[in-house]
């Protein structure tokens, strides 16, 4: 980094930088930065070739991917973790959905949304603590059973994993008032009881606490395991916070995204090449133009391929590059902006323009007057 300039902007003095390969930069000069800067992307640095793996992945990848046709990989959680999933199954890798379908962090692998549900099947598994009963439901209410051959059958996916992945996905929880403990997902419709089954926000202490726990178990019974994080980039269908849904799943995000962040400074020593963050939650809000179809939760359809093509690319050893990772992302956010044509606003927007257009043509012609303001 260079730099090229001192001007002023307002009452500040500015200093103008050249990153390599960057657009040119401008930040105040009168404070001391530190000896280097990663900057936020100008306008022009998205047509970048390398725009991921500058502002996007830069210090979040292993030095060599590590994960090989041969290793057992475990991923439950949130969306991202069935993703990964899919896409390591269809490269033939071993994961364990496919090893024992039958457990529940596989057959409700993406069902898993909070903390407390993810740290909940550690502790069973691994130490035989079992939660308070009538907690774990399926998608369709069904009760899951707290039986001894699942839990050993866990207990052995577990112990045989390689590789973690984990997708954390929301903050909003319901919980037992009685017993305290936390449901999967929601309260069932025959089982609520509004006198015992009630709803809060996780703190980002206990959101830290369960990660930090989930890390101690894992590195107590599995030392040899490595750890992917992820934070679900899906939004909440709704809150049952009294505030706009759009503010509830910024703040159910943030406290997530917060806590995985620190836990990785905390540890990031003692977990050095162990320990790992994949950043799927800002590749997907930040590299796309229109991220969602019309029910604002499930992603356009080039998006994950884009995604999981980034994760293959710096995790997993195969013939996938990432300059051609990043030319598929490229692509992807290309077609992403192409699909602005449908999106309602701007459908309206574009509507609008072209009516101007040909009021101002007319107007050139003399065949009709110009509106007059009011």
């Amino acid at each position: 980094m260079s730099i090229k300039a001192i001007d002023h902007s307002g009452f500040q003095e500015t200093v103008s930088v050249v990153p390599a390969g960057e657009a040119p930069k401008k930040m105040g000069s009168s404070f001391f930065r530190g000896s280097a800067s990663n900057f936020n992307p100008y306008g022009s640095d998205h047509a970048k070739d390398d725009f991921a793996s500058r502002f996007l992945l830069k210090g979040w990848t292993p030095d060599k991917p590590f994960i090989s046709p041969t290793t057992n990989v475990t991923a439950f959680g949130s969306c991202f973790a069935e993703n990964i999933s899919k896409h390591l199954a269809k490269l033939g890798f071993d994961v364990s959905k496919n090893r024992d379908r039958d457990i529940y962090i596989s057959s409700m692998g993406e069902g898993l949304v909070n903390v407390h549900s993810i740290v909940q099947q550690f502790r069973w598994a691994l130490e035989g603590v079992a939660p308070p009963t009538n907690l774990w439901h399926g998608y369709k209410a069904e009760e899951f059973d707290l039986t001894e051959e699942i839990r050993t059958r866990t207990r052995d996916v577990f112990l045989k994993t390689d590789v973690f992945i984990l997708t954390f996905g929301l903050s909003e929880i319901w919980y037992d008032e009685l017993t305290g403990g936390v449901f999967w997902r929601a309260v069932p419709m025959k089982h609520y009881d509004p006198s015992r089954h009630k709803f809060r926000v996780c703190s980002f202490a206990e959101t830290k606490a369960c990660i930090q726990e989930i890390i101690d178990l894992i590195g107590k019974h599995v030392p040899r395991a490595k750890i992917v994080v992820t934070v679900s980039p899906i939004p909440l269908v709704a809150t049952f916070r009294p505030v706009a849904c759009l503010t509830a799943n910024s703040a159910s995000k943030a406290i997530i995204r917060a806590a995985v962040d620190e836990t990785i400074r905390d540890r990031g020593d003692e977990w050095a090449g162990r320990l790992y963050y994949f950043p799927a939650y800002e590749i997907v809000n930040e590299a796309f133009p229109n991220r969602f179809v019309e029910d604002g939760r499930h992603l356009q359809n080039m998006i994950v391929p884009a995604v999981m093509n980034l994760f293959q690319a710096t995790y997993c050893d195969t013939d996938l590059t990432i300059d051609q990772a990043e030319k598929t992302l490229r692509a992807a956010r290309l077609q992403s902006a192409r699909t602005l044509d449908g999106h309602a606003l701007f459908s309206r927007a574009r509507l609008a323009s072209s009516f101007g257009a040909i009021v101002r043509r007319l107007v050139g012609k003399g065949v009709a007057s110009k509106p007059k303001s009011r």
